[in-house]
């Protein structure tokens, strides 16, 4: 059986976008969406973060920070995440307002408050297909190496619920033998479509 996943971040993508590059390559089906109100990239400085609606093009921000100052985005990785990201899809979409059109087998965060928002969404929906959605969280560090690393523990984890002939009645053992072997500690609730 082929699952439908969804990577999900707060604003900027490395994690997820790492993780769905990965995954896709290897034929999973995977959307990426965020959960701010805004895309927000790093900037000049801590303060100063560049900003951009849901939807819009990654080509489109490509060619503004390229403007803007293409030395220190480049030196940043955000430039070369952009140009990444574009090959894999035209925008970064937005959870609270593109998935309830969709309904996924397994989402997978990386950050708790992600994780925290995305379940909190979930249960203020109307439950019509009474479909089962298991939510995990892998905390990962928003660095492109760090996502790498994620990228690898979600790749190594979603052939496991896969194998399940009932993942959820084996969610536990999955998720207790990940964790002994990538000692990577996971967070999971199972949620309603």
């Amino acid at each position: 059986m082929k699952f439908r996943y969804a990577m999900v971040c707060s604003s900027n993508q490395n994690w997820s976008m790492e993780a769905r590059s990965l995954l896709k390559r290897q034929g999973f089906y995977v959307n990426l969406y965020g959960t701010e109100a805004y895309v927000k990239l790093p900037g000049p400085s801590l303060r100063r973060v560049d900003i951009y609606d849901f939807g819009t093009p990654y080509k489109q921000m490509f060619d503004d920070l390229r403007r803007k100052d293409p030395e220190l985005y480049k030196r940043n990785g955000i430039l070369p995440m952009l140009k990444r990201d574009s090959g894999v899809k035209l925008a970064h979409q937005r959870w609270q307002d593109n998935a309830a059109d969709s309904s996924f087998d397994v989402v997978i965060t990386f950050e708790e408050k992600v994780f925290d928002m995305v379940v909190e969404d979930l249960n203020n929906r109307d439950h019509v297909l009474r479909k089962c959605v298991l939510i995990l969280n892998l905390e990962v560090k928003d660095n492109h190496g760090e996502a790498a690393v994620g990228a690898r523990l979600a790749f190594d984890l979603c052939p496991e619920i896969e194998a399940a002939e009932s993942w959820e009645e084996a969610v536990d053992d999955i998720v207790s033998g990940f964790e002994k072997q990538q000692r990577q500690k996971l967070m999971y609730t199972i949620s309603f479509y």
